[in-house]
Order: structure tokens, then sequence, then C-alpha cells
């Protein structure tokens, strides 16, 4: 057999992950433009292999994934794989600026990293800029062969990417934003499968459509790839049993309607056992607060095997209020880590590290921002408005190169106030590229509580390199004597993505087991952009097996 075989075999196996054992995983990716058309409105988008959403990365459990990344477009790009661990592999995580410096036009990139003890629905998408708002796809991570799912096994699973869509060209409307000081505009539709469904004012219905087959069980595997906005999710006759979050299992419990925030996933079991017909699936926007979003419901169809989708009407269902705050809350409030005798819940019980970081909003000057009255509105945690660095963190931590980063994060506010009324008088925060400094090993408590200033919002909180335990969370103030007596120690939820509530606070626990910088910010992107960030720097513990891996040769340059 010629070599050529052998390759196309090999490459194969590894397309088909269910069928071939491949402990080591080749993907490519070719970042390109491709013209796209939704809602009646055609633009140049920057897409994974001319895809969108991208192509699903299927991989198992401690395997190893070996990601080419080519960029062929006139935009610097990363890849983050959101979720991933990246044990030691903080190179290949991913934030610009972070741990890497981006893939200049022309240039390509090899991420390798082993996905150790993790296994479940996650994903993948740009880290610059605002390229992720195509630029992203699901990672899948099978568990490891002949070990059973700890629930039914389905008969079939699906992918669902929520996403948003813009007519114009998202690089344009932060910018213009970034000009005037204000806030960008909303998207002008909500994707299910990059499709935004049954539309107005355009004779084209993009609608995306999941098959089932009476009688049989779906995995259905739920990603939120939106830029800027929370989503309710529910399909018309249908209750839905959740079986994990961020690719971590929880107690299975059945509820109507999930909500799910950017950079989260949601995996549940689907019965089909109504009756055969069409079934309405509804993407719809989660505000609770006075802040602008985008009105429009994605819709796909659940259809049952020998239903015409062209006479057969559909079963419709009304999505909730964007304001349904009770919705959200009895989905959250649901969430339980499994904590059986092969995935136990070990969180951390003595602490380290106690830290209090509020989040939020912020107003400082700007004498350019003639639409904003000469200020512009930023974010911060704990006052700090996060300035991105032109050397990546990890590099200059790994390199000891001075004068990129400060290690003086605070651990608490600089000034204490009604955190969830109007703020104090002056609205202004300070400027700074600072991390906090961890031991290897180290534990911590971190509670983020969410200010009033200008106004209260939900913000979805990532933190890159850990899985961290969701202890508590409230409306209003934190109270530590009162508030901390109501932690559950037991069967936390296990993310890696948390809405602080709108007014209220979320106390989170993690151990630092993985040495590197870690960024901690806002999953909705215009707060990123505007400062709502900061990164972790946990230093090397003792040999090899508890040090940052040397950087890879082609790590990109500034």
């Amino acid at each position: 057999m010629d070599s050529s075989w052998i390759r196309l075999l090999l490459l194969i196996s590894c397309i088909l992950p269910a069928l071939v054992e491949c402990k080591v995983r080749h993907f490519k990716f070719h970042v390109v433009a491709k013209n796209t058309t939704r809602l009646c409105s055609s633009k140049t988008i920057v897409t994974v292999n001319g895809k969108f959403p991208g192509p699903t990365l299927y991989a198992r459990e401690d395997d190893t994934v070996i990601v080419r990344v080519a960029n062929q477009v006139n935009h610097n790009i990363t890849i983050h794989w959101h979720g991933i661990r990246q044990l030691r592999t903080g190179w290949a995580d991913g934030p610009a600026y972070v741990t890497q410096c981006p893939i200049q036009p022309g240039h390509s990139y090899v991420y390798n990293f082993t996905i150790t003890g993790q296994r479940g629905t996650l994903l993948w998408h740009a880290h610059v800029n605002w390229l992720r708002s195509t630029v992203h796809g699901a990672i899948v991570i099978l568990p490891k062969r002949g070990v059973p799912y700890p629930f039914p096994k389905p008969d079939d699973e699906l992918v669902l990417v929520l996403g948003e869509w813009w007519k114009s060209d998202t690089e344009a409307v932060i910018n213009e934003a970034l000009k005037s000081g204000l806030a960008p505009n909303v998207s002008d539709a909500h994707t299910i499968n990059g499709l935004p469904g049954t539309v107005s004012n355009c004779s084209t219905q993009d609608v995306y459509n999941l098959p089932v087959e009476s009688g049989k069980t779906y995995l259905i595997r739920i990603i939120n790839a939106a830029l800027n906005e929370e989503l309710f999710f529910k399909i018309a006759g249908h209750k839905l049993t959740v079986v994990e979050v961020d690719a971590t299992y929880t107690k299975p419990f059945q509820i109507e309607t999930i909500v799910i925030a950017p950079g989260q996933t949601t995996n549940v079991l689907l019965n089909a056992n109504q009756k055969s017909g069409k079934y309405l699936v509804a993407a719809s926007p989660f505000m609770d607060a006075p802040v602008a979003v985008d009105n429009l419901t994605a819709t796909a169809t659940l259809h049952y095997s020998g239903t015409t989708l062209s006479n057969t009407p559909t079963f419709l269902i009304t999505p909730p209020p964007k304001n349904a705050t009770q919705i959200a809350n009895n989905f959250i409030d649901s969430l339980k880590g499994l904590n059986s005798k092969k995935y136990p819940v070990n969180v951390p019980l003595k602490i380290d590290h106690s830290l209090f970081f509020t989040v939020g909003l912020g107003v400082n000057p700007c004498k350019s921002c003639i639409a904003a009255n000469g200020s512009r509105v930023v974010a911060a945690i704990n006052n700090v408005t996060f300035v991105m660095p032109t050397t990546a963190l990890l590099q200059a931590h790994y390199f000891n190169i001075k004068n990129v980063f400060t290690t003086d994060f605070p651990a608490n506010p600089p000034h204490i106030f009604n955190f969830t009324g109007a703020g104090p008088k002056n609205l202004n925060t300070t400027s700074g590229t600072k991390v906090y400094r961890l031991s290897f090993n180290d534990t911590v408590q971190l509670v983020m509580q969410d200010t009033g200033i200008i106004a209260p919002e939900n913000h979805p909180v990532h933190l890159h390199g850990f899985n961290f335990f969701v202890v508590g969370r409230g409306v209003g103030n934190y109270n530590a004597t009162i508030d901390s007596k109501k932690f559950n120690l037991v069967d936390p939820v296990e993310r890696n993505t948390i809405g602080v509530p709108a007014g209220g606070w979320v106390a989170i626990r993690f151990r630092a087991d993985n040495p590197g910088v870690w960024f901690l910010h806002c999953h909705l992107e215009v707060h990123t952009t505007w400062g709502l960030k900061m990164a972790f720097l946990v230093d090397n513990g003792k040999g090899p097996k508890q040090s940052v891996i040397p950087p890879p040769k082609d790590l990109p340059k500034c």
C-alpha cells in the first residue's frame, strides 16, 4: 500500500472519530473570506474553511489535538479553544496578547494541546477584536472508548450553535462605537446553526431543520456563540432533560426553557415522543436590565421523519419575555454537579485567596468623542479598565520581559459604595495592565459583584485555563457574613463561564493547578472591548510536570 493511501486512511480515521480510535487528531483551519447572504443582504465574512458556523472539532477524552491555522484574510487572527483546560499548554489557549501574539495575514500557527480529563461539549472561536461573530464552531469531546454516559444512551446526537448576525461588518460596528464613545449597534438577527429562521421583510426564509424519528432519544449539544446576548432556548411541545453544562455532568432535571450565555454550552436529552409533525425551535434574548438588545427570535424546525416540510403546519411556541428573570433563575438554580463516585465534585473547602471583584461600567473623559459629549463608556473590574499589552502576557512572564504588566491587581474594590445603586459621583476608572499572582495549587474564592453604574447588567464571565465551582449567587450587595453561610459546598455546578446576575453577585471557587497566564473577562464582547477583563498569573510548581512547557518554535511574533 503506497504512502498516499496510508495518509488517506489516517485522514478518514480522524474525520470519523466514532468509528476509529485516533489518539492524535489533526485538523486544518483555513481562515478565509466568504461572501454570504442572510436577511436578503450579502456581505463578506471571515470564516474557517468557508463555513458559518465553522467545522465541528471531534475528539475523545485524553486525545491530543493538533490544529494548523492558516490565516488567509487581511485581519490578525487567533483561535481560542473555549473551556479546554490547556494544562501547562497556555501557548495554545488563543487569546490575543494574553497567551500569544496574533497570527498575521499570510502566516500560520499550530495549536497543540491534550484534552485531559474532559468530555462533553465546548466551542472554539476567534479571540481577537470581534471576529468571533462568524469565526466559531463546536468542540465535541466523546468519552473514552468503552466509557458510557452517566445517563441513558441517546440514539443520536445533534449540535446546535446559536449566534448573532449583523448586516454590517462587525469590525466596522465596534470601531464606530469606539470612535463615538457610545454603545455599538445591536445585531440584526439571531441564528441557529447560521440561519435566522422565519423573518419578516425578506422573501428568502433560511430555516434550519432538525430531523428526528418518533420514539428515539437525542442528545442535543447547544452552544451560545453569540457576541453580546444571552439567549433563552426552547422547543415547542417537548421538555428538555439537562445532563451537562460547559462539558461537566449535572444531576439530570427536566425543564421547558434553558438560558445560555455567550461562551456557555448545555447538553440536553430530547425524547421524540410527540405526535408526528413540525415543532418550532426558538432562541430569543434574555436581558433583565434597561439595555438595548436585538429583539428578533431565531427559529428552527424540529420535524419528525415522514412529515412533509411544506404542507404540514408547525406547532408554535411563545418565547419568554426578554426580561423573564424568574424563568432564567428556574434553570440556573436547578443546576447541580453530578457528584457521583466516578464524577465527584471536588470543591475546595480551605481557601488561600478570598477575592472580591466588582464588575461593571464606568465613564472616562474622551475629547474626540463628540457624540458622547466628550466622554466614553468603559468597563472595569475593581475599577481597573484593563489595557491590552503589545507583547503577550505569557511571553512576558515566561521570558521575564519587563514593563509589560504589573502584579498589583487589587483583591478588593478601591472604594466601597452601594454597588447595586446608582454608584458614586465620580464614575471614572483607572487604567492598567495588571494581573493577580497565585502560587501553584493555591485555592481561590472569587465573589463577583455587579454594579449599577450606568445600568445593572448580567455579565457572563469566562475564566480561561480552569473550571470553577459556582458555590453561591444572589441579588443585591454581597454580605460575606450572611451569604457565605448559604454556600453550596456539596454539589455545586462546575463551569467555565458564569453569569454575574444583574444587580447581584456570584461566588466561585477553583484550584490554581495550571501554571501560566489565564484571562478572566466578560464574554459579552462589547464589555471585553471596553476593558472588563484581567488575568491571573499562576507560578510554576515543582518540577516540569507543574511548569509551563517551552513555547513552540512557530509562536507568532508581535
